[in-house]
């Protein structure tokens, strides 16, 4: 498996990125996650419309929230755009998560289990089996078109640019 080191920190302090990195012009790869209902999700799933995947290590630390919340807000702003933050939280924290902060227009999916989606988009920390940050862009027929490694996971990725790339695909 690709192994990226030296190249991403966290808390300052190096990290390992595993998994193959996605670039921009491929086919998307698929990938199988679980719903907050413990149903299987794929790439499929998401249907034709475009797709803003949002990446974080953990729903329960600031950025995260964040990151999820203020996708979540930008939803509305979104026609024909699905918007899913993959995680490795369980389905259950995702589902108390999402309840308690109002979460309705971002679905979220958990990457536990086999970390499916972690290998095919290259965000595994291999460190501590959590993903990395960052976001991906899929047009309406799977082509990425928009990819962001968050080089310190504990920054923010750049909101307002992933939002303009997914308008230019509407």
């Amino acid at each position: 498996m690709f192994k990226r080191e030296g190249l991403f920190t966290m808390k300052g302090n190096p990290i390992t990125i595993v998994g193959n990195q996605i670039k921009v012009g491929q086919s998307a790869p698929d990938f199988k996650v679980l719903t907050n209902d413990l149903a299987p999700f794929t790439l499929k799933d998401a249907g034709d419309k475009v797709k803003i995947i949002s990446v974080v290590p953990s729903l329960d630390t600031g950025v995260c929230e964040l990151q999820t919340i203020n996708f979540n807000e930008k939803a509305s702003e979104l026609d024909d755009v699905v918007i899913l933050t993959i995680s490795v939280d369980l389905p259950f924290a995702q589902k108390r998560f999402c309840g308690a902060m109002g979460i309705d227009k971002v679905i979220t999916l958990s990457d536990h289990k086999d970390l499916s989606f972690g290998e095919n988009y290259g965000f595994i920390i291999e460190e501590f089996r959590l993903l990395g940050r960052g976001i991906v862009i899929l047009d309406k027929n799977n082509t990425v078109k928009y990819v962001e490694y968050v080089k310190e996971i504990g920054e923010h990725p750049d909101y307002e640019k992933a939002v303009e790339e997914a308008r230019k695909l509407i």
